[in-house]
């Protein structure tokens, strides 16, 4: 007898869902219509079925313990990779969340990938501890390559609606505007909320064209290019084109669909067209110039009455002629040939000027302009001339060659060099004077001037696109007061002042320059010779002084209220005889260095231009070269630089350099002025600084764009007099 006491059935532990699940073993999972897996609670894979391992692709081994799912990769929807320990049936077995209906990637061994929805439920014991989990999962690839599809397709649907060309709104059986595209609202101005859901008939200006449109589209009529005219926001009214048709439902009219094609520009253009069609016809007969209309073989198919008047013949009789007729027999030949290549199509156009023969026997003069209508294949229509009588205007152009030739045979007898150019600077008439003064004939394409070689007073070279000739055309300006030296092929050279004036048209425009080259040799050799004379007179006057000076001094000594007289006498003679001197020095032209620099800064300085250094005389072309730099740099300081500001300031040093040749050197250097950055581009100015140092004065010119300022150093050769020592 057992000593064991068995309870009741009743009384005896039922299995949980997980332990019923495990003893069925894979067998009852493949009763079950679906793929169906089991994990234990700490995610190891512990049972599945057939139609799981079929959506896997693969056969999970349970004896390595895979855990969470039996795929070879998970996925999220967008592509990301999705790891198995963040999987939901992780989620499930760690926190007890049933996951419903949840969508994930599944990834095979051979790359293939299917879409799964998945059902989660997590497994507890009776006291409510998750032993496990089972996961439902069907493959629905092919219903969201359809869901795909549809919303592909409901996307061009509404980008087609939203984004077409042409104005669409849809209208409901109540005549209510129900959805409107983006092209219909910006062709009237309107947002949404201003035109959905309100009536059509508001937009539209003509109230029986809405109604007939309504009437027409409720019976079922479709509407191709239908006009209206519709009000816009702004208040304007927009010409357009309607196609609509209407959707029926069961018989039922449920709305319209209708295409709007704006065509306001169209029909502006139309009225247009129409109003300078009869402009045309009136400007065609109150044209004060001859207008007709020709076949290809020349004769009048239309003539206005400038053309009658012109020709002195009537409308009938220009009629019955073609325009050969009236033309003289000397013209006619070109006329033909040229209206021939045009009805050809060798040309398109031309123009030609002939002699007209009327009734009366008078001649007028008449230009023609010729044209061609033809039609969209090419093929010639109709010619349209045009006859202007320039009669007066060829008697005019007659008395003004016979004028020129005058002035030519004038210009040609004037002992003085004279020559003109055109706008360019190309020489195209000059005299005898003007060969005889340049030893030799001007070629063709030469320009400026007509002599060989230019060089400036003081012997250096001057370029022919330098010389005044070229200024006065490239600054539209006489150019006077300047002087310069032509060699002559034969080495011989000739001073001469040049007087360039441009040659303006009507209009005021440029079209050439006359010169005359006026030579002053005679001139220079009588300067020199008075240059003696002036020496000798001024050694003359020197003694004069002297001997007046020492009766004077006699005198003082011989009367004793004349000493203190004495020193204030002898004083003023002195200064007079320096003034004197100063007078007859042979470069009396020449400018002390610091008096130039003084008169330029003087306007703008205001004691914030600060000027130091030795005394030094330049002669006259480095004090041009010196004063246009300097005025640029003090434009520039004022307009932009130190001088802009009112703490600014500038200083300007020079000393001389002693080498195998003297310079001076001098340095503009700016300093509170607004911050400084090195331009981008080289402007005129600083091209014109280094022409003048580096180019006129063989120098050297260094100009740097600091952050505290400008500054400018420059080197130029002077000549310094010669020492007594």
């Amino acid at each position: 007898m057992s000593n064991v006491e068995e309870f009741p059935l009743s009384l005896r532990r039922q299995p949980t869902e997980f332990e019923a699940l495990v003893a069925a073993g894979g067998a009852a999972l493949d009763a079950i219509p679906g793929a169906v897996y089991l994990c234990e609670a700490e995610g190891a894979l512990i049972a599945y079925n057939a139609e799981a391992v079929q959506l896997w692709g693969r056969t999970p081994d349970l004896a390595k313990k895979e855990r969470f799912c039996g795929s070879h990769q998970l996925y999220l929807l967008d592509g990301t990779p999705l790891a198995h320990a963040d999987c939901p049936m992780a989620t499930a077995l760690r926190v007890g969340t049933p996951t419903r209906n949840a969508e994930v990637i599944m990834a095979r061994p051979d790359g293939s990938r299917i879409t799964a929805l998945v059902n989660i439920r997590a497994l507890r014991d009776h006291s409510g501890r998750i032993q496990g989990a089972i996961n439902c999962f069907q493959d629905i690839t092919g219903r969201k390559r359809v869901e795909e599809e549809v919303r592909r397709t409901t996307q061009d649907l509404e980008d087609f609606f939203e984004n077409g060309a042409v104005g669409l709104h849809i209208v409901s059986s109540e005549g209510i505007i129900v959805r409107a595209n983006k092209a219909e609202l910006d062709m009237l101005g309107y947002r949404p909320e201003e035109y959905i859901g309100r009536h059509v008939a508001e937009f539209h200006a003509d109230a029986p064209t809405i109604g007939d449109i309504l009437q027409r589209l409720s019976c079922g009529e479709r509407l191709d290019r239908y006009p209206a005219r519709l009000r816009a926001r702004d208040g304007s009214v927009k010409h357009v084109l309607i196609t609509s048709n209407s959707r029926f439902v069961e018989g039922k009219f449920v709305n319209t669909r209708c295409f709007t094609i704006d065509v306001t520009k169209l029909h502006a253009s139309e009225e247009a067209r129409q109003a300078s069609e009869t402009r045309l016809a009136a400007t065609y007969e109150a044209a004060s110039v001859g207008i007709s209309e020709i076949d290809e073989n020349g004769r009048f198919l239309r003539v206005n009455d400038s053309l009658c008047r012109i020709t002195g013949r009537s409308r009938d009789e220009l009629l019955g002629m073609t325009f050969f007729d009236y033309t003289d027999p000397d013209d006619r030949a070109e006329d033909a040939e040229l209206y021939a290549r045009q009805v050809h199509g060798d040309i398109a156009n031309y123009t030609i000027r002939k002699r007209a023969l009327r009734p009366d026997g008078s001649v007028r003069h008449l230009d023609i302009f010729s044209s061609s209508v033809r039609d969209t294949e090419g093929r010639f229509l109709y010619g349209v001339r045009v006859a202007q009588d320039v009669t007066a205007t060829k008697q005019l152009e007659d008395r003004l060659r016979e004028g020129e030739q005058r002035m030519r045979d004038l210009l040609e007898a004037l002992p003085a060099a004279i020559y003109t150019t055109d706008a360019n600077g190309r020489i195209n008439f000059y005299n005898r004077a003007a060969v005889e003064m340049a030893g030799r004939t001007p070629q063709p394409g030469d320009e400026w001037c007509v002599t060989w070689k230019l060089y400036w007073p003081d012997g250096s070279p001057l370029p022919h696109s330098e010389c005044p000739m070229a200024v006065a055309l490239r600054e539209n300006r006489p150019v006077r007061g300047a002087e310069a030296v032509a060699e002559r092929p034969d080495g011989g050279r000739v001073p001469f002042i040049p007087y360039p004036t441009p040659l303006r048209d009507a209009a005021g425009n440029l079209v050439g320059a006359i010169n005359m080259l006026v030579d002053i040799s005679e001139r220079k050799r009588a300067e020199n010779a008075q240059k003696v004379l002036i020496d000798e007179l001024n050694h003359r006057v020197k003694n004069t002084l002297a001997t007046v000076q020492s009766l004077a001094s006699q005198t003082a000594r011989h009367a004793a209220d004349l000493e203190e007289f004495l020193p204030t006498f002898t004083g003023r003679l002195l200064a007079f005889a320096r003034a004197h001197d100063l007078l007859t020095q042979r470069n009396w032209q020449d400018a002390p260095f610091e008096k130039l620099v003084g008169d330029i800064v003087a306007p703008v300085s205001g004691g914030r231009v600060m000027t130091e250094g030795p005394h030094v005389d330049l002669d006259a072309r480095t004090a041009l070269s010196v004063t246009m730099v300097f005025n640029e740099l003090l434009t520039n300081a004022v307009k932009y630089g130190a001088l802009s500001l009112p703490d600014g300031s500038v200083s300007l040093t020079w000393r001389v350099g002693r080498g195998n040749q003297s310079t001076l050197e001098c340095e503009w250097r700016e300093r509170g002025g607004p911050p400084v950055t090195p331009p981008k581009r080289r402007g005129f100015g600083t091209r014109l600084m280094e022409r003048c140092i580096e180019h006129d004065l063989a120098g050297e010119f260094d100009l740097v764009f600091e952050p505290e300022g400008a500054r400018c150093r420059m080197v130029f050769p002077i000549m310094l007099p010669a020492s007594n020592g």
